[in-house]
């Protein structure tokens, strides 16, 4: 992801959030000894003695820079590159910044072909995870181990959660130094009793939900889960949970509705449990494609910053940016809404309008795209390609209004819009369509 305009005034804003944290990551010395502590008002996380409640981001390859600047403490990531040097320089970057890392190790998954019954490459993968945690656990930017990633998502061998157990252990007894969890998909009371049985070793444990996250105190209560936990990931409402067209496609939501859904559910949710708590991280500190290149993603593939960004800067720090993202509408479609299915003749003339303004008043860009409907089934994040931009026929073209002309050839489609300001910002909103009579569900 191409570098983010970050002012100095963010800058200035990162160091404090520091301060307040309680940490200096930078002026360590040797590892952070991490602890989480039973206090009278639950459990807390510790570093060298000092609170730390993370207030983080999920990045495995980003701009550490921006995300510091923004007011963060802390990053998770999915795995560790067997380069040795990438890594150290991750760890060392890290550190500059004040930033703590939540290690991934990468743990094989059933759906994806990994045996939990064989013995030899549960033994191999062991020994390759003890070797990066012993080649990076004195390193004082190191927070905790993350082992796996929701290997519960589609996965009904119990004995994963044996091999998390070994791991866990292990890890233990070579890095008495820093915590062991692992995230789930979701939470229920099945799952929390394999933990408690199979995996009791596992200092707390990562939650990873979306829209879902509304009822993670239920979730909580009904599993009588009073351990520690940290939201390893949350973020807009996932496109599995969203409405669909009458062809199944998922209707995203627009930027600014996202920037919204994170202040409500981070105050409302994550913020408002401090006694089990221990902070989150939001998905995600870059780009993707996942059903669509902005589904996720908390920045434009050209390393522009949306109102998301400026959302966690505020719930992080208090204070808005100095300069912000454009807020922008949902996207229409001949004054129609994207969950109206709509169905376009064609080669016919129609047009989509959106609304966007500049809080700073800057003069916006609109970008408008055409695109295939993703064809991925994919999920837990499974890398997918990005659908093929679409010729688009333009008869006008005037800020938010749009008059084009369908595509020719029938199908699932998606018309998307990026409104950019001069500052390095932008907002975003796209709808599905079907040109000609969709396939009968």
């Amino acid at each position: 992801m191409k570098r983010v305009l970050v002012c100095h005034a963010l800058r200035a804003i990162a160091c404090l959030a520091l301060c307040v944290s309680g940490v200096s990551v930078a002026a360590a010395d040797g590892p952070a000894v991490v602890r989480i502590v039973a206090t009278a008002d639950g459990h807390q996380l510790q570093v060298d003695g000092t609170p730390f409640r993370i207030r983080g981001a999920g990045l495995q390859d980003g701009d550490q820079e921006a995300l510091a600047a923004r007011g963060a403490n802390s990053f998770r990531t999915w795995h560790t590159p067997e380069d040795p040097a990438q890594v150290r320089a991750m760890l060392d970057r890290a550190q500059r910044n004040g930033l703590m890392v939540a290690m991934g190790l990468h743990v094989g998954k059933e759906r994806h072909g990994f045996d939990f019954g064989d013995a030899a490459a549960i033994a191999a993968q062991q020994a390759r995870l003890l070797e990066q945690v012993r080649a990076y656990k004195d390193h004082p930017a190191v927070l905790m181990w993350v082992v796996g990633n929701e290997l519960n998502l589609e996965g009904r061998d119990p004995r994963v959660w044996d091999v998390v157990e070994a791991i866990t252990r292990a890890i233990h007894a070579d890095d008495p130094n820093h915590p062991v969890m692992t995230p789930l998909a979701g939470f229920d009371p099945a799952l929390a009793d394999l933990l408690r049985t199979r995996a009791p070793s596992l200092d707390l444990i990562g939650v990873q939900l979306y829209g879902d996250i509304v009822d993670l105190p239920r979730k909580l209560e009904a599993a009588r889960w009073d351990g520690p936990y940290v939201v390893t990931e949350w973020g807009p409402t996932g496109h599995w949970e969203s409405p669909l067209t009458s062809w199944g496609a998922p209707v995203e939501d627009d930027a600014s509705r996202k920037a919204a859904l994170l202040v409500d559910r981070y105050t409302r949710i994550i913020e408002a449990d401090a006694a089990q708590g221990l902070g989150s991280y939001v998905f995600l500190w870059g780009q993707k494609q996942e059903r669509t290149p902005t589904w996720y993603g908390l920045f434009l593939s050209g390393g522009e910053s949306t109102p998301g960004v400026d959302a966690m800067q505020q719930l992080w720090t208090g204070r808005w940016p100095a300069n912000r993202a454009p807020a922008i509408s949902p996207l229409r479609i001949d004054a129609r809404v994207a969950t109206d299915s709509v169905v376009l003749v064609p080669d016919a003339e129609h047009r989509a309008h959106v609304v966007a303004t500049d809080p700073d008043g800057d003069p916006l860009v609109f970008r408008w795209i055409v695109r295939e409907e993703s064809r991925a089934t994919s999920i837990g994040g499974d890398p997918e390609t990005l659908p093929p931009e679409m010729p688009l026929r333009l008869a006008e073209h005037a800020g938010g209004t749009l008059r084009f002309s369908a595509p020719t050839t029938p199908g699932a489609y998606r018309l998307f819009v990026e409104v950019r300001d001069v500052q390095g910002h932008a907002a975003y909103a796209n709808f599905p369509f079907h040109v000609g009579p969709p396939p009968a569900q």
